[in-house]
C-alpha cells in the first residue's frame, strides 16, 4: 500500500497517517501480518518528526489495528471478527473504505469524489444542536436543559471554538442576548435558534409558599444562578434567611436534607442525592423549548419521508 502524506493539508500528519493505514486495512489493500515501514523508515521518507509517526503507530496500536513485535517490527494486527466487537468508529472507517474503493474503481477522481461528498453533506438536515455560549456553567446547564427537553444531541461550546469544521451538521443555539455576537461569528446565512429566559412569575407559577420557619437551600455551580435565585426568593416575599451553596466548593451537599427543598438547575439536580426535595429551576423559557421541539420534529419528519 502506498501512503501519501501532505504537509500542506490543514489534516494534521498524525491524523492523515492513521486514518490511511486504518483505511486500508478495512479496504483490504493491508493484509492482516503485513509488515509496515519503521518509524524511522517514514519520517526519513516525508521528512518528519520521527515523534509523529510513533504517536500514530502508538494510537493504532492502542486502537487495535497494528501490532509492535519486539524485535521484529510493525505490523497489522489480525482482527477476530468473533471475538472483537465492531466499534461504531470501525463501522463507519469500512462503509467509508468500501464507498472510495467503488466510486474509484467506477473511474471517478478523488477531486470530484470530495466535491459532491461536499455538496450532499451540504444538503443533509442537521444532526445535533450546537450552543454557543461563553460562559462555562451555563454553557452546560443550557446543554442539559434542551436534552432532557428535546431528546436531541445537544454539544456546547464557547465561542472561541466555533469553526466552519464544528458547524458542519450543527443547529446554531445562543441565548437571546449573545444574538449579535453569535451572528457576527457564523457564516453569512446560517440560522441561528435563539433562547430566552423564563420569567420570575413563571418560574413560581405553581408553587406552594413554604413556612416561615423554613429552611429553603439553592445549590448552583453558575454563579449567576445563585444572584438570579436571590432576586427570585426577593419578588416571592420569602425574606427569611436562604441558604445557598457553591457546588464549585468542596462539601457543597453536606446537610442538604435539613433544607424543606432545595432550588436548583437542571445540571446540579443530577448530583443531589434521591430523597433530599428539590425544585429545579429551568432557565429556557417555555416558548424557546417548544420552538426546540418543533425544529427537531421538523426534520425527524423529513427524515421519515425521505
Amino acid at each position: 500500500m502506498k501512503l501519501w502524506l501532505s504537509k500542506n493539508s490543514t489534516v494534521p500528519i498524525r491524523e492523515q497517517l492513521t486514518t490511511q493505514i486504518i483505511l486500508g486495512v478495512t479496504s483490504g489493500d493491508l493484509k492482516p501480518g503485513a509488515r509496515l515501514p519503521s518509524t524511522r523508515e517514514l519520517a526519513r521518507r516525508f521528512r518528519v518528526h520521527a515523534n509523529t509517526v510513533s504517536a500514530a503507530y502508538r494510537e493504532l496500536t492502542e486502537r487495535g489495528w497494528i501490532e509492535l513485535r519486539q524485535g521484529s517490527g510493525v505490523y497489522v494486527r489480525a482482527l477476530a471478527p468473533e471475538t472483537v466487537a465492531p466499534d461504531s468508529q470501525l463501522v463507519l472507517d469500512r462503509l467509508i473504505a468500501d464507498f472510495l474503493r467503488d466510486a474509484r474503481t467506477k473511474g471517478f477522481s478523488l477531486e470530484r469524489i470530495k466535491r459532491r461528498v461536499a455538496d450532499w453533506l451540504e444538503l443533509q438536515p442537521p444532526d445535533h444542536f450546537l450552543v454557543v455560549e461563553p460562559d462555562a456553567d451555563l454553557r452546560s446547564i443550557l446543554e442539559t436543559e434542551i436534552h432532557s427537553a428535546t431528546h436531541f444531541p445537544v454539544r456546547a461550546i464557547s465561542s472561541d471554538d466555533l469553526t466552519e469544521a464544528v458547524l458542519t451538521g450543527a443547529a446554531p443555539v445562543a441565548m437571546y442576548g449573545q444574538a449579535d455576537y453569535v451572528r457576527a461569528l457564523l457564516p453569512a446565512g446560517t440560522t441561528l435558534l435563539l433562547l430566552h429566559t423564563r420569567s420570575v412569575p413563571d418560574s413560581l407559577r405553581g408553587e406552594e409558599r413554604p413556612p416561615h420557619d423554613a429552611l429553603i437551600t439553592v445549590a448552583s455551580g453558575w454563579r449567576d444562578f445563585l444572584r438570579y435565585a436571590r432576586n427570585v426568593l426577593l419578588a416571592a416575599g420569602l425574606d427569611h434567611e436562604a441558604d445557598f451553596r457553591d457546588t464549585h466548593e468542596q462539601g457543597w451537599q453536606r446537610g442538604l436534607r435539613a433544607s424543606h427543598f432545595v432550588i436548583t438547575d437542571a445540571l446540579t439536580a443530577r448530583a443531589l442525592p434521591p430523597d433530599v426535595p428539590k425544585r429545579v429551576f429551568h432557565f429556557i423559557a417555555d416558548s424557546s423549548i417548544t420552538e426546540l421541539r418543533s425544529f427537531v420534529a421538523d426534520f425527524l419528519t423529513h427524515d421519515e419521508k425521505c
